[in-house]
């Protein structure tokens, strides 16, 4: 009783068709289905929400870049020249 059976189905499906036309069907499925698609995805990514992902969990160890010499000379020296003259 509480349940739609197949003539309520067909019944549904001849409305639809008096409403929008067999032209307009394939449209009309094609622009629910979007909307189905964007709606899962938005459903998704509210789950995953506050959850790091995998990739940004990971630690970056580059050291490109990075000289290993550490007994070089600074590049800026300050002139002791002009500390004295204030």
């Amino acid at each position: 009783m509480g349940g739609i059976g197949p003539w309520q189905i067909l019944i549904i499906v001849l409305i639809i068709l008096l409403l929008f036309g067999a032209s307009k069907l394939p449209t009309l499925a094609r622009s629910a289905g979007r909307s189905m698609r964007i709606f899962k995805s938005e459903m998704t990514e509210m789950k995953n929400d506050g959850q790091p992902s995998v990739e940004s969990a990971k630690p970056t160890t580059s050291t490109d870049g990075i000289s290993d010499d550490i007994s070089a000379e600074p590049e800026f020296r300050p002139n002791n020249n002009q500390s004295q003259e204030r």
